[in-house]
């Protein structure tokens, strides 16, 4: 391994496979070294832009030796086996949210990545967005007083994207609790940074045909004082990116289009719904070019005793007794958000830092989102300090 750069292979070549390797190019500490997928048109995409090693499977991924980590993007039902595969393989890990589906599958990546002597780093999520850390070291600091609440507010198209049968399944890990709440879990974790006491939700499944949770309302407690209030609608109807300027959560600009990936699905067949997966949200679906402004994840405000702060475009509002004052977030030379989990790694790997987001704090983001399902399921308060660590993704 290069003291200065870590080799870096994609497992999964999605969404999230395609940004990722767009970030990887922009962080100085990081060369993309090879993929895996099983889908030949996105292997040969992958060859075809990058010139570098596109195999079939993680297997092949992992024998190149010039791959020091893996980055493992696949479906969440596979994270506990392509974890525990690159640890035995001595390869540092960068697994995609969620951790995987239950407390154990998460005790066991956690247990071969300590076994291994590897650094287990999970995201992305928003958790990782420069506004989010900057807001976590205003609070941190006691300069505005203590925490009182979070708000934490999106309503987005995300239940009308192109899926695979799983992601309509809440049973096999489908829909926005396991997909998209653990973005805003991870937010509020992170700007508070003490233990989930106890969550209260509702969820509600409103489409027959994508008969998943696609809305939820949590209400989480924190030990030691503080809440925060999670909203989240990916029904395509409001799009809270209006509040935002029409910047999208990636931070690029954005186009408004009420209803239209509804629209767009409804003239779909079900194979075509499955080749649109590929062709419009696969790797090199997106430009390469970093975003102009920050990523956001809806509209988050964070209230202290002296000041409310907000994410704005390209930095933090405070709103104090003083007036509004505009915060700058710092700037780097890698893709925000997801170069700032390319940086946690490397940081862990080539400096010796603890990782912030490691398995430990992705365990609890998994008990956390498990909790407001039990809770919106069984409408009551559930207490994370009771549960136990059998607690899975119930099987209908």
């Amino acid at each position: 391994m290069s003291a200065r750069t870590l080799g870096l292979g994609l497992v999964g070549l999605g969404l999230a496979g395609g940004v990722m390797a767009s970030a990887a190019r922009t962080h100085p500490g990081i060369r993309l070294a090879g993929a895996a997928d099983p889908d030949p048109t996105l292997r040969e995409r992958f060859a075809g832009a990058e010139g570098l090693p596109v195999h079939p499977g993680i297997e092949g991924l992992l024998a190149q030796p010039d791959v020091d980590a893996v980055y493992v993007a696949t479906p969440h039902q596979l994270h506990r086996e392509h974890t525990v595969a690159a640890a035995r393989a001595g390869k540092h890990v960068i697994v995609e949210k969620p951790m995987a589906l239950t407390v154990a599958d998460c005790d066991a990546m956690i247990k071969a990545a300590e076994a291994a002597g590897v650094v287990l780093v999970v995201g992305h999520t928003h958790g990782f967005d420069p506004a989010v850390a900057l807001i976590r070291d205003l609070v941190g600091s006691g300069g505005y007083g203590p925490l009182g609440m979070i708000a934490l507010w999106n309503y987005t198209d995300f239940l009308y994207r192109p899926r695979r049968p799983e992601e309509l399944d809440s049973a096999r890990g489908g829909g926005i609790l396991y997909n998209q709440i653990p973005h805003q879990v991870d937010i509020a974790r992170t700007v508070a940074d003490r233990p989930v006491r106890s969550v209260r939700a509702t969820a509600a499944i409103l489409d027959p045909d994508r008969p998943t949770e696609g809305a939820c309302a949590a209400l989480i407690e924190f030990e030691g004082g503080g809440a925060a209030n999670l909203v989240y609608s990916g029904y395509d109807h409001f799009d809270s990116d209006e509040l935002h300027g029409w910047i999208a959560e990636g931070g690029g600009p954005k186009t408004p289009a009420h209803g239209a990936a509804r629209r767009r699905l409804a003239a779909l067949t079900p194979e075509q719904e499955q080749r649109s997966r590929t062709a419009d949200f696969g790797y090199g679906a997106r430009s390469p070019l970093p975003p102009p402004h920050q990523p956001h994840f809806g509209e988050l405000v964070v209230t202290c005793a002296g000041a409310d702060l907000r994410c704005s475009a390209d930095g933090v509002t405070a709103y104090t007794d003083r007036g509004v004052e505009q915060l700058a977030v710092p700037r780097t030379r890698w893709w925000p958000g997801r170069g700032n989990v390319l940086q946690e790694l490397v940081d862990a790997v080539v400096h010796g830092r603890p990782a912030q987001h490691d398995g430990a704090f992705g365990r609890e983001t998994v008990r956390t989102c498990l909790a407001i399902a039990e809770s919106a399921r069984e409408r009551r308060e559930v207490f994370l300090s009771t549960q136990e660590v059998s607690i899975h993704v119930p099987v209908r």
